[in-house]
Parts: C-alpha cells; sequence; structure tokens
C-alpha cells in the first residue's frame, strides 16, 4: 500500500503490483506490446507482471496513462477518492471537535482511524489519532489521551521530527495537567533542542513548543525562562501562517505579561487571540482566553470584570462538556467569589470539585494537580475566615503534596507561607519553623529552576539576548 514520505510514494509489493498491471490490462483487451509502446518494452511488462522488478514511478505512470487509471490507484489497489475523502472527513471531524461536545467527535476519530487503518493510510491513521487524543484531552481523560499522541509519535517515528511535534506537544500538555511539570519541559526542551540541531528548524513547529512551554514554565516559578520563549515565540510568529498557532502564541505570551505586571499589554495580547479563535470558530480556546482575561482582570483588582469573564468561560466550557478545564476555572471563579466577600458560593463550587471516592470528575493527584491544590488552599483560607484552624490545616496539608510532587514552586512557597503563620499562631513554632524553610527552598532563586541548560535558540531569534536569571 502506498505511504508517503520525502523520497515520494511508497508503493505495493512488486508481486502485488505486477498482478494488478496484468488484470487491468487483460480487462482492457491489450497486448504487453499495446501497453509498453512507446516508452517500454514487451519483456519489460512480462517481468513487471512476473512479479520479478519493482517498476518506478515513471513507469508506473505511463502504465496507469496507457490502462486510463488514476497512478495512486495502480501503485496501491486503492481507489483514487479514498484518501480525500478521509482527509475531507478529518477536517469534519476537526470543525465538529472546535464547536461541539468533544466525545461526539472522539467517535469521529474512532471511525476514520479504523477506516484509515484499513486502508493502510499512515499519514491519515496520524491525523485520526491526533484528533482523538485532543478530544480525550478535553474530555479530561487524561491517561487514553497520552495514548493516543504516543501512538501518533511511533507510527510517525520515521519521518522528519515537524511531523511528529503536535503529537510531542499533545503529550506534554497531558503531563501538565496530571502535575508532570518537570517531565512536560523536559518532553519540549528535548524536542526543541532536536528540532533546532537538525538545521532544518520549522518555524510552525518551533512555534507550538515555545508556546506550549510557558505554561509549565510558569507553573513551575521559571518565569525567566517563560518570558525568553514568549520573546522567542513573537520572534518566530511572523513567519508562521496558521492563526490557530499565532492565536495560541498570543495567549501565552499574555501570561509572561501577567506575571510582570504588564495588565494592559496582556490584555490585548489576548483580544488578538479571542478574534482570531472567533474567525476560526474554535470555542475551546476561545473559552480559554475568557479564563485568562478573568484571572488579568483579578489580578488588577477588578474583581466584577473577573467574575463576568471566569462565569462566561466556565459556561462555554461547560456547554462543550470540557469537563477538566471547567473544574479548573470553578477554581479560579471560586477564589474571585472569596475575595468579593461571597463565600458560601466558593465554598458550594469547591467541595464538589474534591470528592474523597475520587470520582472520575473530581480534581486531584494526576487530574488537575495544581488546580486541586488550589482547591484546598482556598478551602483553607476559608476555614481560617470562619475560625476553623483544624479544617484549615487539613486542607494545606492536603496541598502540600499536590504542590511538591508537581514542583509548583511559586504555589507552594505560598502555601507553606500560610501554613506556617497558621502553625506560629497556634504556638506551634518548630512546626511553624520548618514549614517555612520549606517554602523558601523552593522561592529562594526566584524565575529559575533546577532543569538543564535552556533549549538553544532557533537561528532566526539568536540575537534575542537571554534574560537574566535563566538557567
Amino acid at each position: 500500500m502506498e505511504r508517503k514520505s520525502p523520497q515520494g510514494p511508497v508503493t505495493d509489493t512488486p508481486a502485488a503490483i505486477g498482478r494488478r498491471v496484468q488484470r487491468m490490462r487483460r480487462e482492457r483487451g491489450l497486448t504487453q506490446r499495446e501497453l509498453a509502446e512507446p516508452a517500454y518494452t514487451p519483456a519489460y511488462v512480462s517481468t513487471l507482471e512476473s512479479g520479478k522488478v519493482r517498476p518506478s514511478e515513471a513507469a508506473l505512470r505511463h502504465l496507469a496513462g496507457r490502462l486510463g487509471i488514476d497512478f495512486e490507484e495502480l501503485a496501491t489497489g486503492r481507489p483514487p477518492h479514498v484518501a480525500a475523502d478521509l482527509r475531507l472527513r478529518l477536517t469534519d471531524a476537526r470543525l465538529a471537535l472546535a464547536t461541539g461536545d468533544p466525545a461526539d467527535a472522539a467517535a469521529l476519530f474512532r471511525r476514520l482511524h479504523t477506516e484509515a487503518a484499513q486502508e493502510e493510510l499512515v499519514d491519515e491513521q496520524a491525523a485520526a489519532l491526533l484528533g482523538l487524543g485532543d478530544c480525550l484531552l478535553e474530555c479530561g481523560e487524561l491517561t487514553e489521551a497520552r495514548d493516543q499522541f504516543a501512538a501518533v509519535e511511533r507510527l510517525l517515528a520515521d519521518e522528519p521530527l515537524p511531523r511528529r511535534v503536535p503529537a510531542v506537544r499533545g503529550r506534554a500538555t497531558v503531563h501538565l495537567l496530571t502535575g508532570e511539570l518537570r517531565y512536560a519541559c523536559y518532553l519540549l526542551e528535548s524536542t526543541l533542542d532536536e528540532l533546532n540541531a537538525s538545521g532544518l528548524p520549522d518555524p510552525d513547529s518551533l512555534l507550538l513548543l515555545y508556546t506550549a512551554a510557558i505554561a509549565p514554565y510558569m507553573d513551575m516559578g521559571a518565569h525567566a525562562r517563560a518570558a525568553h520563549a514568549a520573546e522567542l515565540a513573537l520572534a518566530l510568529a511572523p513567519r508562521v501562517s496558521d492563526p490557530a498557532l499565532v492565536a495560541a502564541m498570543h495567549r501565552g505570551v499574555a501570561r509572561t505579561l501577567i506575571t510582570e505586571g504588564r495588565i494592559a499589554e496582556a490584555d490585548a495580547s489576548l483580544a488578538k487571540a479571542q478574534d482570531l479563535y472567533r474567525q476560526l470558530q474554535i470555542r475551546t480556546d476561545l473559552a480559554h482566553c475568557h479564563w485568562m482575561r478573568g484571572y488579568v482582570h483579578a489580578q488588577d483588582g477588578n474583581l466584577e470584570r473577573a467574575e463576568h469573564e471566569l462565569r462566561m468561560a466556565r459556561e462555554m466550557l461547560a456547554s462543550k462538556r470540557a469537563a477538566l478545564f471547567t473544574e479548573q476555572v470553578e477554581v479560579e471563579l471560586a477564589d474571585v467569589l472569596r475575595r468579593r466577600g461571597r463565600t458560601d458560593e466558593a465554598r458550594a463550587l469547591l467541595h464538589p470539585l474534591l470528592h474523597a471516592d475520587e470520582k472520575a470528575g473530581s480534581l486531584r493527584a494526576g487530574r488537575g494537580a495544581v488546580h486541586a491544590a488550589g482547591a484546598h488552599r482556598l478551602l483553607g483560607l476559608i476555614a481560617e475566615d470562619d475560625g476553623d484552624t483544624e479544617a484549615a490545616e487539613r486542607h494545606y496539608r492536603s496541598a502540600l503534596p499536590l504542590l511538591q510532587q508537581a514542583d509548583a514552586a511559586g504555589d507552594l512557597a505560598d502555601l507553606c507561607r500560610l501554613l506556617g503563620d497558621l502553625l506560629r499562631r497556634l504556638g506551634r513554632v518548630e512546626e511553624a519553623l520548618d514549614t517555612y524553610r520549606t517554602g523558601l527552598g523552593h522561592a529562594a532563586a526566584p524565575g529559575t529552576t533546577t532543569l538543564g541548560p535552556a533549549p538553544t535558540a532557533p537561528p532566526v531569534c539568536r540575537q534575542l539576548p537571554l534574560r537574566e536569571g535563566v538557567r
């Protein structure tokens, strides 16, 4: 069966091609001489039909023309419309994911993968698995999503690295959402180094990877490295034509601007991303922009606007049945509600997210770990406000291992401060000091991590200085 490769079509076995040529020649009442002339000899056709020689692409195109059929059908035995039809239906499935229920889109991608596998269409198999992985990611089925992305990488193992980059990004996103921040960084950085070392860096792939790296960097407290990744992404953007990649870049850049206190610039960057996502009708990513704008307004102290944006994001994600993302937004909405003095509403949002039986929809280690810790932190603050120090300590201690396992340095330092202050007020000074030391150990070098050296910048970006503090 045909498989695309950089060197040209890879066709069926010589024996299968030979049988196909002989059958089609006889169906058309042609002699070997009539099929061969004027470019080839009857002896060549005879040898080909016996399966003793692999025909060149030029020979197959000549024979296909004489037989009056498409080259692909002669080379593979597959009608020419099959791959084109699958590609069209893959586009429809992508649109279904962008605008509708990811579970429905997942069913489409599964069927398309089965058909592509039956026809041995490698590109279409990979596209279907990638789409399925994105559906499962949106549904919050993280383990299964990771498996689909890994299957794409195996399927395209012999292809150029840029072909595998979307699957690497998908797998890194899964590790980010499970709380494995360091491994997410490792995947993205090692792929960046390999891509840049190849001598043929692909701007689309580089932009995808640098943008994807911003979130785990930020959660780990590596703010300087995140900012530099954003600078590299901005430098690459003019070389990229895919509007979805550019929109994602604006979203990532906004997050670094927020930490630098450049609120108006962050909001403007998010507005650009929103415009692009509206044009592309990608509802989940549009909801993420509302989510981040809510965070921007919360950081700026405009809690009314923050609540409006977060509620809009929550409504959009819930309508898309994007379960995990909906739960994460609810944690941030609860924070705004608490800050507005509506603690009962905040508590009502948070408790269902942390069921002890670890139901499929709960936040926990391995599924939204950083936001699970955030929910415990908020419930601890609410308990302190209520004077329930025992419940507050219990929630803070529940959050502690989640953040430690995730290497979420900034959040961990803040949590240790809260727990240490509580223990000190309770007269447990030695425990408080130990807790403060734990937090200080993670906050000692803001903007850095114990990751290895930052990836080498691609040639187009090497004029950009690396910000101080990036290791």
